[in-house]
């Protein structure tokens, strides 16, 4: 794997809706290809395979296991609910498999924790599934608010990413139950907006956070609407919105000593 040419052999966990679009990126990608892909059930794995016209070559697994035990396979992809990623992560780190793992890659920092240390410990290279922050239009981003003649100091931002999926999508989606996605809004959502503060503040953490009061919670006691505060030691703040109850918005704004920036939009990116 050190040879940057190197073909990426993948085994995907999971027939996730996102799993569609991720097998279809490799396919296209010049230094990767779909070795395999594996389910709770053999049957709904093959199903996936002849629905997306995934190549016979494409071997199929009613085990995650069977993936993690494929030597043709070199890096696993897991869209599985997030409760499940530390153990499943983990064990794929101890085959020596690299792994790229969908957002929110754990319940909590402890968790998160073991998955790096299972990386570190096996020589196996992490990735987390944020897509916007390696699209060509970020870099062009981060030069607009490095520019202090134009742009000035970084001294606000605010990002926004909201959508509205309905009751149903509230009651029984994965994101929204307890024990698979507990975080809810704040994993899903949430997870973008922090991530976008946290690349505009060059991933300095801040000195303290604020939740704002009103979060909402679904029946189950999942977060489906939040916001926070951030604030810096230097005076630098940011704050965010995340829901699953409003109107579709994916809005980074930015406030310099000299300009604020436009909204800027990074649906396409996500």
């Amino acid at each position: 794997m050190d040879d940057e040419k190197t073909t990426v052999r993948f085994g995907v966990l999971g027939c996730a809706h996102i799993s569609i679009k991720l097998c279809k990126a490799i396919l296209r990608a010049p230094n990767a290809t779909l070795q395999a892909i594996g389910s709770r059930s053999l049957e709904k794995a093959t199903a996936f395979a002849a629905e997306n016209g995934l190549p016979e070559a494409v071997r199929v697994y009613g085990t995650y296991e069977g993936v993690l035990d494929d030597d043709h396979v070199d890096a696993v992809y897991i869209p599985l609910p997030t409760a499940l990623h530390v153990t499943w992560a983990v064990r794929a780190a101890e085959r020596g498999k690299h792994m790229l793992l969908e957002k929110p890659v754990a319940m909590n920092t402890a968790e998160l924790d073991r998955i790096l240390e299972a990386c570190e410990g096996n020589g196996v290279q992490f990735m987390d599934g944020t897509m916007w922050v390696h699209h060509p239009r970020t870099a062009k981003m981060k030069e607009a608010l490095s520019d202090e003649q134009r742009f000035g100091q970084l001294k606000w931002i605010h990002s926004c990413l909201t959508y509205n999926p309905g009751p149903e999508f509230l009651k029984h989606s994965i994101r929204a139950k307890p024990d698979l996605d507990g975080l809810g809004a704040l994993g899903d959502t949430g997870w973008y907006c922090i991530r976008a503060i946290l690349w505009a503040m060059n991933y300095e953490l801040p000195k303290s956070v604020l939740a704002f009061p009103g979060a909402i919670l679904n029946e189950q006691g999942v977060i489906i609407s939040c916001g926070s505060a951030l604030h810096w030691e230097d005076g630098r703040s940011a704050t965010f919105h995340c829901s699953f109850l409003s109107y579709v918005t994916f809005d980074v704004t930015a406030l310099g000593t000299k300009v604020m920036s436009p909204s800027s939009r990074f649906h396409s990116s996500v």
